[in-house]
């Protein structure tokens, strides 16, 4: 048998996404390498050399000495993080071209949705109304991608391609052809000007939580052919202030907006936002990746670290993806 056992430590998920359909898969996928799904007593810890985990409980991990790779099941790797007794060998996140195009599928669709009048539409719909309203051009219309990462790099391009005016945002300087970048505490305030559908996809780590509150909200372009400012968060919902979404939309600060991700997920039955006439809800799906691949992307990085290569997108725990 392979040497190292690989361990499953998973909290949540029903049908495909089931810690017993990973098991399944992980085991279709490892050759003849041990795969263990925990709690599992009779399990060997010093013959663990791999972990596969969401969300795993605080502490699970640090019995096993001998782990070399932590692989985490999701793009975000916060809750990860929080563990202070997590054992200090490389996190690697997932980034599969699967999830990529999820979330710029998702992106686009949204943006759309508002730049469009959708919801204008259906609600026309509903009333039997034949009223076709005014509609101003893609260039017309300027979205602020938020992260400019691997997902807001994507979603930028294609956003581009369909004529939308782009501008983008993050922590470190970054160069997207078409797109003007901004950085750093003094971009963000020139970035924000210009933006009239604020797209997020920032990780959550200390210096982004609660980005989104009213203060930033305020500094959002006031100029747009929709009537105000839009958000669509897809990236966590530690970013976002709810309390700050629901005031600057009943006031006018925010048109509209488009949530994935919640403070607590899933969404209580009795949060204003789902009864909210300018909310869009979803179920924290935007990049519902489908679970074979990224079985199949934590082989092939396993395959390659024992062949001597070097893992793929390993987190930096100190910036916090």
């Amino acid at each position: 048998m392979t040497e190292g056992t690989l361990v499953l430590a998973i909290q949540g998920g029903a049908d495909n996404w089931s810690p017993q359909r990973w098991v399944e898969r992980f085991n279709a996928v490892a050759g003849d390498r041990k795969v263990v799904l925990l709690p599992d007593p009779a399990a060997d810890p010093d013959a663990v050399h791999y972990a596969a985990v969401w969300k795993p409980p605080q502490g699970v991990l640090a019995a096993f000495r001998n782990l070399r790779v932590i692989f985490n099941l999701g793009a975000g790797v916060d809750a990860l993080l929080a563990d202070p007794t997590l054992p200090d060998v490389p996190i690697v996140r997932v980034a599969v071209d699967d999830l990529t195009g999820r979330m710029t599928e998702y992106v686009v669709l949204h943006t759309l949705m508002h730049h469009r009048q959708q919801r204008r539409l259906r609600d026309d719909q509903a009333r039997r109304l034949w009223r076709p309203p005014a509609q101003w051009a893609a260039s017309a219309v300027t979205v602020g991608v938020m992260g400019l990462g691997q997902l807001g790099r994507d979603a930028a391009a294609v956003l581009r391609r369909i004529g939308f005016a782009v501008v983008g945002w993050s922590y470190s300087a970054r160069a997207i052809d078409g797109v003007e970048c901004f950085s750093g505490g003094d971009g963000l305030a020139p970035f924000l000007a210009k933006t009239h559908i604020l797209v997020c996809l920032l990780p959550l780590t200390p210096d982004t939580r609660h980005i989104l509150d009213r203060r930033l909200f305020e500094r959002l372009a006031r100029n747009s052919p929709l009537g105000g400012p839009v958000l669509i968060n897809a990236g966590r919902g530690g970013l976002q202030v709810e309390a700050d979404i629901l005031s600057c939309l009943d006031d006018g600060t925010l048109l509209a907006a488009t949530l994935d991700v919640f403070a607590t997920e899933p969404l209580p039955a009795d949060s204003p936002l789902w009864s909210h006439p300018r909310v869009t809800i979803t179920p924290h799906n935007a990049a519902d990746t489908d679970p074979d691949a990224i079985s199949a992307y934590v082989a092939e990085q396993i395959a390659r670290f024992e062949a001597g290569g070097p893992l793929r997108n390993v987190v930096d725990r100190a910036r916090g993806y």
